[in-house]
């Protein structure tokens, strides 16, 4: 009989290991922000190189070239080069970051290939060096995530623990590049860890910090946008926040169909993927010629965004044609972020609403369209609220924007099926569900579900009496507790066993041949989750409950039980009930009665 592995239940599983993470952590952020300041200044380096001519590492915006339409071949050279880099390099440096460091979580065990690391960055920044409509963020996502993906894989660590530090990293460059150090670790719970656990919030937070506080020596000071607006927090300017949240939901579904239609359009060209970046990159070409500063980075724009000195047909030309070249771009497969072309189209079409809004600025309306559309696309409510507030340093403003995030966001979850960043994950045939849930199977004891009275063999008898007993009529179980005289479990037989008896029949009684094959028991006080966890290790379908004080069996656990709890869950999911319904147990007697069958 092998005593099960039992710790008495708590609100959290961590143990002290999350200490050595935490430590790791520290490494990992440093590591982030390494990542953010070469690839910032390897952005800096193309775009002199490519629109001025120089080799310098000063931060220039290719709105203010003087090469007039030969500007327009400048993306299309970059497109050409990533594809390049992308076919006889890796595949994975395509996309905007998130969807491939979601795949790495998800499906790859954590790990990422040091080619990813150090050609994401470079692909990146001359994407967005020569021109491309694209932030930083979730290059540097990824890059992170693949420099904490290696750290880990450097030692002795789960699937589990490596995700940690995959997502430490890459929330850690997310800090980095904006000083958002709150925004990037609600970002990791919203969109990377796929779960809530002491064992990874707390290494991520770590890593965010370390992050933030070494962001402070190296890189721009933060606020990156300083904005203070402030605006009446009544029922009229709560309308407004909510009109302009639906438009925002509304536009972060129209931009997610560009950006997959676009995608679906260069999939039926007679050509191989290679050639995809340069066409799109001729098509942010033209785009730039008609409204150079829809090229780039564009932190500028946000900044005239939030001043208000950009209104009316100027927000309207920049609105339109960067969401036309960021979609296109992004769906020729071209290496880049979303991050910053959210904010900016956000905050584009926050300004134009302004004049039908409730008085305020239209600085203050952009920031709201901002955050909500980043929201909204990104299915991601609190890490754009967030994120809004420490760009600016405006943590009044925090209601609005908590109010428009959550509109867009309930705007795109009932009209989209998938968001911008799952949807190119499934379509690789990987569904993912973004719903986080409290486990059945931790809050059900093994009381609650298991079968009792229960049938038993008694120990006594001979066992080729036991091989008989299989083989007479009437329904038997797959299995049974044999026990002895007082009740006490000696171990367990199996219609297998029994049938492998026949063929060369055991000497001796039952109880004494049973007894040589250790069987798994339970606890009547265990969780369900544990008991399961055990029965996977041990692969048995069945396993006796015993009772603590004097190792009578009291039970038995099958797999059919455990089945109910899952009804039970799917049940309370979908029955709507009047109120004068009684409470119902987790499992009827009926059901318990008839459990193990």
């Amino acid at each position: 009989m092998t005593p099960p592995r039992f710790a008495r239940p708590g609100d959290f599983t961590t143990d002290t290991r999350v200490l050595l993470l935490a430590a790791m952590a520290v490494v990992v952020g440093t590591g982030g922000v390494a990542g953010a300041w070469v690839l910032l200044r390897l952005i800096a380096l193309f775009t002199n190189l490519a629109y001025y001519g120089a080799a310098s590492f000063a931060f220039v915006g290719p709105a203010h070239n003087a090469l007039g339409w030969w500007a327009a071949l400048v993306p299309a050279a970059g497109g050409l080069l990533i594809g390049l880099m992308a076919r006889y390099g890796s595949e994975k440096i395509r996309g905007h970051g998130i969807p491939e460091a979601i795949e790495a979580i998800l499906i790859g065990g954590s790990r990422m290939d040091v080619r990813v690391a150090i050609l994401k960055p470079i692909s990146s920044a001359l994407s967005i060096g020569t021109g491309g409509p694209f932030g930083a963020e979730g290059p540097i996502i990824m890059t992170g995530g693949a420099l904490g993906s290696l750290f880990a894989q450097r030692f002795a660590m789960t699937a589990a623990e490596r995700k940690v530090l995959l997502v430490a990293g890459a929330a850690a460059g997310m800090a980095a590049v904006f000083g958002t150090p709150i925004a990037a670790v609600l970002l990791a719970v919203e969109l990377l860890l796929f779960e809530w656990k002491p064992r990874s919030f707390i290494p991520v937070v770590v890593a965010c910090v370390t992050a933030a506080l070494e962001r402070g020596v190296v890189l721009a000071p933060v606020p990156l946008f300083p904005h203070l607006g402030a605006v009446a927090n009544d029922g009229l300017h709560a309308l407004g926040w909510v009109a302009l949240g639906i438009a925002c939901g509304l536009g972060s579904g129209l931009l997610t169909a560009m950006v997959y239609g676009t995608e679906d359009s260069f999939g039926h060209l007679p050509i191989h993927w290679m050639w995809w970046p340069a066409i799109g990159g001729l098509v942010v070409g033209v785009g730039g010629v008609v409204e150079p500063s829809a090229l780039g980075v564009g932190y500028g724009n946000i900044a005239q965004l939030l001043t208000g000195s950009m209104v009316g047909r100027a927000a309207l030309l920049l609105l339109v044609v960067k969401s036309v070249i960021w979609a296109v771009s992004l769906g020729s497969g071209t290496s880049g972020g979303v991050l910053a072309p959210l904010l900016m189209m956000g905050g584009a079409l926050g300004a134009l609403a302004a004049p039908w809004l409730p008085g305020a600025e239209p600085g203050f309306w952009a920031m709201i369209g901002m955050a909500a559309m980043m929201g909204g696309t990104m299915r991601a409510p609190l890490t754009a609220a967030l994120f809004a507030v420490e760009l600016t340093g405006d943590f009044a403003a925090i209601l609005p924007l908590f109010a428009a995030c959550a509109t867009a966001y309930a705007v795109t979850v009932l009209l989209l099926r998938r968001s911008i960043l799952t949807e190119k994950v499934a379509r690789r045939g990987h569904h993912i569900v973004r719903e986080y849930l409290v486990d059945p199977y931790a809050l059900v004891s093994v009381r609650d579900v298991m079968a009792n009275p229960v049938e038993t063999l008694d120990s006594s008898v001979p066992a080729a009496e036991a091989a008989a007993f299989f083989t007479g009529p009437g329904p038997r179980h797959k299995a049974y507790p044999v026990v002895d005289r007082d009740g006490r479990l000696a171990g367990m037989i199996s219609r297998a066993d029994a049938l492998a008896w026949l063929r060369d029949p055991p000497s001796g009684l039952l109880g004494d041949v049973v007894a040589q094959v250790p069987a798994s028991i339970a606890y009547p006080d265990e969780p369900l989750a544990a008991v399961m966890d055990r029965m996977v290790q041990d692969d048995t379908g069945r396993i006796p409950v015993i009772a603590r004080e004097d190792g009578r069996v009291v039970g038995l656990l099958a797999r059919k039980d455990l089945l109910r709890v899952r009804a039970r869950m799917v049940d309370e999911e979908h029955r709507r009930e009047g109120p004068s319904r009684a409470v119902r147990p987790v499992v009827s007697a009926e059901a318990a009665a008839g459990a193990g069958e």
